[in-house]
């Protein structure tokens, strides 16, 4: 799990959060004060800092500012009392993650904590693009997250993620659920000039209608009902950074326009506020839906589609982009087996033959599901189909017999494109299967042509015709 610094001088608070982060499966370190934090930032880095603001010797802000010298993506929560609610706002603009006013909420708190530390890992771990130079993390292990794919469709999103990302051009990226948008955008975020500065996530989705103003644009004392304090929101903190607006088709119509007048001003203003808040941030969109169709039923903004839609970056679904699916599958397989400590088992060319004949409906994120329960239920040899198929369900179980022919059909193709047997190839597999397509019609149908010929939806003089030219010999006691 995650190592997590806390900065307090409070020795009752150091000793809860001990406790409470220690259940949840966390390593925990902690100071009575910020030179010591700073000093075991510089030692360990570590995931997550969670500071407070009063501090003995130097101050929070500080403490805040040594700590992102050391490590620029360092996630940070500021604590504070009600009386200092404006030096957590100031630190909050330097880059602060968040800030939570103490008392606090115990599960709040660890829905905050989880969430910083995603953040983090967002910030500090690349993703690499197939093709590139292969980075590593500290243990040598290959880097964890990858957008795999050699096909030319994929060579292209590659191209484009080059070209879009040093620019501050705002990106909207389109494709199914499922398909890896999150993964390109991160990949524009860490190849940009923002790369150092914050990257923060909003899933439009995820979060209720209620809450995603408050969450995006933040609010002033007294906005609504249970607004104590003033609070900073999502945009306002990734100031100078990126922010991630994932589900963007899904935002509720009153929300589009306040982030339009971000996009066209450069400013936002939070709820209850009466002044425009300046705002430098680059916003990279995502949805699965239409926004065409949205747009023309009335239910996404126009302009607002015209400002997002700067720079489209289609991820393909995995239907369009068949060449690339062993490979996705061999890097899952690889990634679980790491993850696990185990060996990978490999996967067998019937296995790969399975994975290719399948829809993918669930796109990556279901290639991923698979592979890690093949894994788990790996029985110490190669992935075959059998294996691929019991966690794909009843439908895969069924293709298995075909996978595996169409691979030894594969192999014999192979073998004599090869050798120089090809000449004549296409010729001869198209009388192979056509004399092994009729003979198995007429043994369904005991030798009865008419039927034969029903059954292959050809004329029986055709069916005559063909088996005399592939010389077939029918039985003289089967019906005619």
């Amino acid at each position: 799990m995650a190592q997590i610094l806390i900065v307090d001088d409070d020795p009752q608070l150091r000793s809860s959060f001990e406790k409470l982060l220690a259940i949840e499966g966390h390593t925990v370190r902690t100071a009575h004060s910020g030179e010591r934090g700073v000093e075991l930032v510089r030692e360990s880095l570590p995931d997550l800092v969670i500071q407070d603001v009063r501090l003995p010797g130097i101050n929070g802000l500080e403490t805040f500012k040594r700590m992102r010298e050391i490590e620029p993506k360092l996630p940070v929560i500021i604590m504070t009392a009600f009386g200092a609610t404006e030096t957590a706002i100031e630190a909050t603009k330097m880059g602060a993650f968040d800030f939570v006013l103490k008392p606090f909420d115990i599960p709040n708190i660890l829905d905050l904590i989880e969430k910083a530390l995603e953040a983090g890992r967002f910030m500090r771990s690349s993703v690499q693009l197939d093709g590139a130079p292969a980075t590593a993390t500290a243990d040598g292990a290959p880097q964890r997250d990858m957008l795999v794919g050699r096909s030319p469709i994929m060579q292209e999103l590659y191209k484009a993620i080059g070209r879009v990302a040093p620019t501050d051009a705002t990106a909207l990226i389109l494709g199914e659920s499922g398909t890896g948008k999150e993964l390109v955008a991160r990949a524009v975020y860490q190849h940009s000039l923002r790369s150092g500065a914050p990257f923060l996530i909003i899933n439009c989705v995820a979060i209720p209608e209620t809450l995603l103003e408050s969450e995006l644009f933040g609010y002033e004392k007294g906005a609504f009902t249970g607004a104590h304090g003033r609070r900073v929101g999502k945009i306002e903190q990734a100031h100078r950074g990126s922010i991630f607006l994932d589900e963007i088709g899904d935002m509720p119509l009153s929300i589009q326009a306040k982030l339009l007048r971000l996009l066209q001003e450069r400013q936002i203003e939070r709820l209850g506020g009466r002044g425009a808040i300046p705002v430098d941030v680059r916003i990279i969109a995502a949805t699965n839906r239409d926004l065409e169709a949205a747009v023309s039923k009335g239910i996404f903004r126009e302009d607002l589609y015209y400002r997002l839609n700067v720079v489209t970056l289609r991820m393909p679904p995995l239907r369009e982009r068949g060449e690339d699916i062993a490979l996705l599958a061999e890097y899952f397989l690889d990634r679980f087996s790491r993850e696990a400590r185990g060996a990978n088992p490999g996967l067998t060319d019937e296995a790969k033959a399975i994975l290719r004949s399948h829809g993918w409906p669930g796109n990556v994120r279901e290639l991923a599901n698979t592979m890690q329960k093949a894994f788990i239920f790996n029985r110490g040899r190669p992935l075959d189909a059998e294996d691929i198929a019991l966690t794909m369900g009843s439908d895969a179980s069924a293709r298995v017999d075909s996978a595996a022919a169409d691979e030894a059909i594969r192999r014999w193709v192979r073998a004599a494109l090869v050798t120089g047997q090809s000449g004549d190839l296409f010729e001869t597999l198209v009388n192979h299967f056509g004399a092994l397509l009729l003979a198995e019609a007429l043994a369904l149908t005991d030798g009865n042509r008419t039927r034969a010929a029903k059954l292959l939806s050809i004329s029986r003089p055709t069916l005559l015709a063909r088996i005399e030219k592939y010389g077939l010999k029918i039985e003289t006691n089967v019906s005619r």
